[in-house]
């Protein structure tokens, strides 16, 4: 097989459009549901999880505001967003959001799957 842009599309070598999925968590004593848009992991996550590594910010926010995003493909968060630093009165995001998005995250990119 010869590596071109039409083979690599037959292998599905492309992310396409973000993956649909329902997360839930708790805040406090109360269950939450909301449905979320989910990036696969492509070349923009690699190059933001790299940034973030080169400028020592945090990679777990640049993974989270890399990979989820709108309908459209359009980012939700900011790394900021997500840290607190955009607005440090709203305070940075619920650990419990943060670790239902990073599943759903690993869930839509086939991590933690084992072959058979």
């Amino acid at each position: 097989m010869k590596l071109t842009l039409e083979s690599l599309s037959e292998m599905g070598a492309f992310t396409g459009a973000p993956v649909e999925r329902d997360i839930t968590w708790k805040q406090g004593d109360v269950d939450l549901t909301a449905t979320v848009y989910v990036r696969r992991l492509s070349y923009r996550s690699v190059r933001s999880d790299i940034d973030a590594s080169n400028s020592k910010a945090d990679v777990l926010a640049a993974r989270i505001a890399a990979s989820i995003c709108d309908e459209t493909g359009e980012p939700v968060f900011t790394t900021e967003d997500i840290t607190g630093d955009a607005e440090p009165d709203r305070g940075p995001l619920d650990g419990n959001l943060t670790v239902a998005l990073l599943n759903v995250i690993g869930e839509v990119n086939g991590m933690g799957k084992t072959e058979s």
